[in-house]
This record gives C-alpha cells, sequence and structure tokens, in this order.
C-alpha cells in the first residue's frame, strides 16, 4: 500500500499552476511522473502523490525541475483564472483517474508510433543517401573507364594508322627499288646485247661424299660437354670393381664357377626383393659384396632392404657407402647417387632426424631437379621441422 504524499505545496497565478512535491532524498531516477490535461501523479515507492486538478491544462507545455529535495511542477493553464482549488472533490477521482490514464496510453502509444515512423524515416533517408554516394561513385569511376578506353582507343587507331602509312611507304620505296633496277638490268642488257657480248657463267659443282666419324662415347653426353678425368677415373673404378672378385674365401669355396660371379648373388638378391623376401634379399647382396666390396649397387639395394626391415642404421651405413663408392660424380652415376641420397634421407628421418634427412633429399635434389616426387616429399620434411620447431616454442612459453 503506497503512502501518500500530504506535505506538498502549489501556487498558481492567472496562466499558471506550480506543485512542490517534496521528494525526500529520493534519487530523481527513481521517480515516475504521469502528467494529463486533468491528472498528474508522482510516484517514487513507497509514496504517492496524485493530484486531480481542478480545471484542465496545457500538458504539451508542462515542465519539471528537481532540485533542493523536491520536484517543482509547472502546469500551464488553458484559461486564464485563478482556480478555487487544485483539484476537484472526491467523486469525480476515479473517472479522472482512468480517463487520464487512458489518454497517457494513447499519448504513449502515439509516441512510440511517431518515434518509430522518426526512425523509419531516418533510416531510409540514410539508406537513400548512402545508395546516392555509390551511384555517384560508380559513375564516376564509370567515366574514368570510359575516358581511358577512349584514351587508349585513340592511341591505338593512331598507331595503326601510323604502321599502315610505314607499311605503304616501305613497300612504295621496294617498289621504286625494284622499278629502278629493273631499269638498270635493261640497260645493261641492252648495252651487251650492242657490245655483242655473252656472259659466260660457271660450270656445276661436281657431286661427291663427304666421311664424316664420330668418337665413341659410354656417356650420353657429347664429348665437348663431358669430363673427360672424372669420366675416366669412373670408368677405371667400375671395370677394377668387376674384376675384384675374392674368389680365395673359405666359405665360399663350395660355389660353382657361374655362383662366383656378383652379378648371380645380385639376381638373386632382386628376385627376393621383388618376392617380399627381404630377409633373403639382404643375405643374397652380403655373399655379393664379400665377392667384391667395390660395386655401390650392392650396397645400395641392402640399404633399401634394411629400410623395409626397419634396420634404420644398418641402412644409413649401406648408403653411406654406396655415395663413397660413387665417385667422382658423373652423369653415368647420376641416377644412383640419387637413390642413395634417398635411402639414407629416409632412414634419418625415420630416426627422427629429420635435419639430416633434409639434407640428403636436398642434395638429391641438386642432382635431379625436375623430379615432382622427390620436391614433395623435401616440402613434407621441411613442413615437419617447422611444426615440430613451433610445438616446442609453445611448450617453452
Amino acid at each position: 500500500m503506497p503512502l501518500r504524499v500530504t506535505n506538498f505545496s502549489w501556487t498558481q497565478t492567472d496562466s499558471m499552476v506550480c506543485i512542490t512535491v517534496p521528494l525526500k532524498g529520493i534519487r530523481v531516477g527513481n521517480v515516475d511522473i504521469i502528467s494529463t490535461d486533468e491528472y498528474l501523479k508522482v510516484h517514487y515507492p513507497p509514496n504517492l502523490f496524485e493530484a486531480f486538478l481542478f480545471e484542465p491544462v496545457d500538458d504539451a507545455r508542462s515542465t519539471v525541475q528537481f532540485g533542493n529535495g523536491a520536484a517543482v511542477i509547472c502546469l500551464p493553464k488553458r484559461t486564464n483564472k485563478v482556480w478555487e482549488h487544485l483539484m476537484i472533490n472526491d467523486k469525480e477521482k476515479k473517472e479522472t483517474r482512468e480517463r487520464a490514464l487512458l489518454k497517457y496510453q494513447e499519448k504513449l502509444s502515439v509516441e512510440s508510433i511517431s518515434k518509430a515512423e522518426k526512425k523509419y524515416k531516418e533510416k531510409k533517408y540514410a539508406l537513400e543517401t548512402m545508395i546516392k554516394i555509390e551511384k555517384e561513385e560508380r559513375d564516376s569511376i564509370q567515366k574514368l573507364k570510359n575516358n581511358e578506353q577512349e584514351n587508349h582507343t585513340a592511341k591505338l587507331t593512331a598507331w595503326q594508322v601510323r604502321q599502315k602509312e610505314e607499311a605503304q611507304l616501305k613497300l612504295n620505296g621496294q617498289r621504286e627499288n625494284k622499278k629502278n633496277l629493273n631499269a638498270m638490268t635493261e640497260k645493261q642488257e641492252t648495252q651487251h646485247s650492242e657490245d655483242g657480248d655473252h656472259v659466260h657463267l660457271p660450270d656445276p659443282r661436281p657431286t661427291g661424299i663427304i666421311q664424316v666419324s664420330f668418337t665413341s662415347r659410354v656417356f650420353p653426353t657429347a664429348l665437348r660437354e663431358s669430363r673427360m678425368p672424372e669420366e675416366e677415373e669412373w670408368l677405371n673404378r667400375e671395370a677394377e670393381a668387376r674384376r675384384a672378385v675374392k674368389a680365395d674365401i673359405e666359405d665360399l669355396k663350395d660355389l660353382t664357377e657361374v655362383e662366383r660371379y656378383t652379378d648371380c648373388f645380385k639376381d638373386k638378391g632382386d628376385k627376393c626383393y621383388a618376392a617380399g623376401d627381404y630377409l633373403g634379399a639382404v643375405n643374397s647382396y652380403s655373399l655379393a659384396i664379400r665377392l667384391n666390396r667395390k660395386i655401390p649397387a650392392l650396397y645400395s639395394n641392402r640399404a633399401v632392404c634394411h629400410l623395409k626391415l626397419r634396420n634404420f642404421h644398418k641402412a644409413i651405413d649401406d648408403s653411406s657407402q654406396a655415395l663413397d663408392l660413387l665417385t667422382p660424380p658423373v652423369d653415368n652415376n647420376a641416377a644412383a647417387r640419387v637413390k642413395a641420397h634417398v635411402r639414407r634421407g629416409s632412414a634419418l628421418c625415420h630416426l627422427q632426424l629429420y635435419a639430416e634427412g633434409l639434407q640428403d633429399y636436398q642434395k638429391a635434389l641438386q642432382i635431379d631437379r625436375y623430379n615432382e616426387a622427390l620436391q614433395a616429399d623435401t616440402q613434407r620434411i621441411r613442413n615437419i621441422i617447422q611444426n615440430t620447431a613451433a610445438t616446442q616454442k609453445m611448450d617453452q612459453t
């Protein structure tokens, strides 16, 4: 139940009524005021002030001021005269309150609609203004484009005209030169015919066969592009490796004459590898190496078998031995060097030594620059190294 405020005061003139309502220390933000032409309500919980006005006032011009712990509400009168009382009697209060509340609700509704319409108009105006600005910008840009296109078209047309004129001048010059040449030729022929001289042409050249010999080459490159010392050294080392068969090993005395050749065990190792028998292939390549330790293909093939068997350290050793034997670096052993580097790099990466493995892949790329698979593997190793570094940095932070 609200507490009625009775200690209010009011003053009047012929045109104005001022009502002072004490707020009793209440903050201004907690005061609710409803005002119509017949009714005034000031509510600040738990206090309530109601005034059922003696005569109608001009609510549109009413004002309220807060200060000195009170609210001063000034209501302009519709008729200039002095009121006998501030409020009407109790019988008409209920009807006046209901009528005032209805008017106040209508007023709020009208204000809400008006505010919404105003906001809509402002938004519409802003949108139209933006569309207009954008259209002007587009028109300006299109105008610039058209001007540029016209300028370029004019320049192109002028250039085409110049080209035609130059071509025509050149053609005229050629015709003039041809005409002068014909005239000179006719003049010379006329002089010769008058003198009775005859032109004697030389006899045609006799036919013949030219012998061409080519230098024999083991390597695919031309002789002018070759590196003779390195190539000769490589060929000599290969021939020496083929001859260096250790047939006097005790464990191999039972071998037949055919089996004493390393190619026999190498072929067996290749067949075992193709069949998936990687251990058998390792044994065959090992026997071939015992017969001849200077053939790099045996170490390279045994390295790939160790990779399949996940003997990564042995794969690194065999790949390194193959690279030591594949010297000097020439075109004939380029493919073998690429395989050895890739196999050693793969073994290092499986041991999580990615930086060292990347070095071998980069060396292989230097030999075979256009190998797309090799490029993809190298980039994949780089990504692993970068991700590992980023993860370690995040863990440290």
